[in-house]
């Protein structure tokens, strides 16, 4: 946590700084019920008055934090989670196609420009936050159907599973709220293929539209800063994966895959 949020607790009920450890603890509640209700109440105080803008961005999700023993200490406020420096979780999706003539294309989409946060970039094919309680599995499914109409048969039956990418990342004025605020994440990472004639759809506001691209156009994109920060580091992740990023064609691919996966020292799932 940055020592300006910190400060912001100072004489708040059911919290206590010690300047001297320097940590913050949470002193009411003894399940994660209560200690969510009191992380609830003390958030719904500041944002009325309105002195950390990351507020102003509500969703009325609540991301899960776990302790040393992977027990679930709390649920905080989706956007709230920036200020305590948790480490969030979430599931990205590659759909891609391989065409009649043998080419690779991937499902790249970009984001609604009305969008809280990185409006207007260039996404994933299917991105979204885990809920409290919910598995990255049924996150997937529930993301695919939400964000790109795809059929929860279809998802279920070949999305396949691709690990984690782990990163610490440093919010800017894209994210919304408050600058360089710290934000561990880890995202599970899943591969669609599709065929030619199955094409994503958006199912919700936060998609415009989808493009279907080939590598190079991709690699377009990316040079250009168009993607969402962390999707991008999705899309390495995939081109190393399936062999199109390799350390005989980029010098830095020791260290890209090292970036991908950050050791997260903080309590994780």
């Amino acid at each position: 946590m940055l020592p300006s949020v910190v400060e912001v607790f100072r004489n708040v009920p059911n919290w206590v700084i010690d300047d001297e450890d320097r940590t913050l603890t949470l002193t009411g509640g003894s399940t994660s019920e209560e200690r969510s209700a009191a992380v609830m109440n003390t958030l719904l105080a500041m944002k009325s008055t309105g002195h950390f803008k990351v507020l102003d961005k509500w969703r009325n999700e609540l991301y899960p934090v776990y302790g040393r023993n992977k027990e679930l200490l709390f649920s905080v406020e989706r956007c709230a989670s920036p200020l305590f420096g948790v480490v969030t979780y979430g599931v990205h999706l590659t759909a891609f196609v391989h065409t009649k003539s043998g080419e690779l294309k991937i499902w790249t989409p970009r984001r609604a420009r009305t969008k809280q946060t990185y409006g207007g970039l260039l996404d994933n094919a299917v991105a979204g936050g885990i809920a409290s309680g919910e598995s990255p599995w049924e996150s997937l499914v529930r993301e695919c159907g939400e964000e790109a109409s795809l059929p929860e048969e279809l998802v279920r039956s070949k999305a396949k599973a691709c690990g984690t990418v782990t990163y610490f990342h440093i919010r800017t004025a894209k994210a919304g709220g408050e600058t360089n605020l710290l934000q561990p994440e880890c995202q599970y990472i899943y591969d669609l293929e599709l065929a030619e004639d199955v094409i994503p759809k958006p199912g919700d506001d936060e998609v415009e539209e989808f493009y279907l691209w080939s590598v190079d156009e991709v690699k377009e994109a990316m040079a250009r800063g168009e993607f969402k920060p962390n999707c991008a580091l999705v899309v390495l992740d995939f081109f190393i994966r399936h062999g199109i990023l390799t350390s005989e064609n980029d010098k830095d691919y020791i260290e890209i895959v090292s970036r991908l996966h950050r050791r997260l020292e903080f309590p994780t799932l």
